[in-house]
């Protein structure tokens, strides 16, 4: 795990640069809100605004983003009155919080937006509970919102908006369906239903704490889309706290709630966020739990039994996901990859017919695009994929298939990559054998992606019976007639049967 953490690529740097520039902004926020005038508990609010904005805005242009971020104080301000006059009804607080975690969810139908908003309202909820939130506080609440926000936006889309000098990031639209079938309304309902099991529990632990249950819950929903995905998440979560305690213990308690040294580990746990995200959850909830130990420091809180708390709240509530997952409208890993594979299959098709189109001639050809769609959807298999390839899978006959899966799909991708270079040589020539191989490729993607027939032969293609091929171009094509042809076995076969050699 740690040296998965050190040695994961970050092309362009782009890890360290979001993680610096996270530190930046967040203390830049912390730190005016402190300059003018406002309380320990406010500039906290802010700073959690701030790191909010900064990690889950997600649209994939930089104007997406802005105006994403200006959205963000209409969903949580009026969430935040809401908890907070709620603060002394609890049977209605409790309603209330469960509610706006299924609506939270739900609002992952509208992509990165509707994501964000969801999650920015949860929060400000959650926020209310963490801090003890009192109606009389909300107009310095939000003026330590809304200035982090700006500062924190001033750092991301003025002074360091690297985004600019790099071309739009691809949007995957969800997998789609109607009602139930559709993937994130089952996901608010399990959300409900596991934030209802996570929040009785927490309260039978902590009549005081109980929301850190239903923010586990929360959190391990978070990014995921199927049965498989969200348990492997929820074992994360369980592991990142299980080590963050130990450490916090070890860095947090003896600062005795000192300013200056707390505020270098919090921003120390804002980097581990932001820079560990994207390789290993559980390092990043490594550094949350680390930097909510401190945060607890700074209030003068923080005790051994306080984060021994927060271990149980986290079980609990991460139980509470898995339990739902499990037992409520499931969404198996099996029918979420299959429908990602389908989609990355029809991409590498349609970049073979971009690059060929373009070195037939055709000047409107491009495919750049399309090679940044497939990247992106490979990411997506591969997320959906890693339940099936975790070390403590028990079936090894599928974690075999994923693997298989995943270097073809990635000797496609490869090949595709490779194809798309030499069409972007002005001085390549068309070959006429090139149209026969990408309509053998088209053959192949057709072959996969229709559902088998109940009765008769199988339709996968078979091994193209090419010699080493004349010309880069076509040496690409055939590499990749020949993937596509070995990705017919594990595609193909019965997902609970062993594969032949395995």
């Amino acid at each position: 795990m740690l040296k998965r953490m050190f040695v994961s690529p970050d092309p362009g740097r782009a890890r360290l640069r979001g993680a610096l520039r996270a530190v930046l902004g967040i203390g830049a926020a912390v730190a005016l809100c402190g300059l003018t005038g406002h309380s320990l508990v406010a500039a906290i609010t802010g700073g959690l605004a701030a790191l909010l904005a900064l990690f889950t805005v997600l649209d994939t242009t930089v104007r997406g983003q802005a105006v994403t971020t200006a959205l963000l104080p209409v969903a949580g301000f009026p969430v935040l009155a809401l908890a907070a006059g709620l603060h002394d009804h609890p049977m209605a607080r409790d309603a209330v919080f469960l509610a706006i975690v299924g609506a939270g969810v739900y609002a992952r139908r509208w992509g990165p937006r509707g994501h964000s908003l969801g999650v920015f309202a949860f929060m400000a909820f959650f926020t209310a509970q963490f801090l003890h939130t009192l109606p009389g506080q909300l107009p310095e609440l939000y003026t330590a919102i809304a200035l982090s926000l700006l500062v924190s936006s001033t750092v991301r889309f003025g002074l360091w908006c690297y985004e600019r000098r790099q071309p739009p990031a691809v949007a995957l639209a969800p997998v789609t369906g109607r009602g139930l079938a559709r993937a994130t309304t089952r996901q608010a309902v399990q959300a409900t239903v596991g934030g209802a099991l996570a929040l009785t529990a927490g309260l039978l632990l902590s009549e005081e704490r109980w929301y850190w249950a239903v923010g586990a819950t929360w959190w391990v929903f978070v990014n995921t889309a199927s049965r498989g995905e969200t348990l492997v998440r929820g074992f994360r979560r369980i592991l990142g706290t299980l080590i963050g305690i130990p450490v916090g213990l070890a860095v947090v308690v003896p600062l005795h709630g000192a300013p200056v040294p707390t505020a270098l580990l919090v921003a120390a746990g804002v980097f581990g966020i932001f820079y560990t995200a994207a390789v290993s959850y559980t390092w990043m909830v490594l550094s949350v739990t680390v930097m909510a130990g401190a945060l607890y420091g700074l209030l003068g809180v923080l005790d051994p039994a306080l984060l021994a708390l927060r271990l149980a709240e986290t079980g609990v509530g991460a139980l509470g996901a898995m339990l739902a997952v499990l037992l409520v409208l499931p969404v198996t890993t099996h029918a979420t990859t299959d429908a990602w594979i389908q989609r990355a299959l029809r991409c590498v098709h349609a970049c073979t017919a971009e690059a060929a189109a373009r070195l037939s001639g055709s000047p409107t050809a491009d495919p750049a695009p399309r090679i940044a769609e497939l990247e992106a959807l490979l990411g997506r298999v591969r997320l959906s994929l890693a339940p099936l390839v975790h070390p403590l899978s028990p079936l090894r006959a599928r974690r075999v298939r994923a693997g298989q899966v995943l270097a073809l799909l990635d000797d496609c991708a490869r090949e595709v990559r490779g194809l798309a270079s030499v069409a972007a040589d002005p001085e390549a020539s068309h070959d006429a054998r090139l149209a026969a191989a990408c309509w053998r490729v088209e053959a192949s993607v057709e072959a996969l992606t229709t559902p088998k027939p109940p009765h008769g032969t199988d339709p996968a293609p078979s091994l193209p019976p090419h010699p080493a091929a004349a010309g880069p171009a076509l040496a690409h094509l055939h590499g990749l007639e020949r993937a596509l042809a070995e990705l017919a076995a594990p595609l193909r076969s019965d997902p609970g049967a062993p594969l032949v050699g395995a």
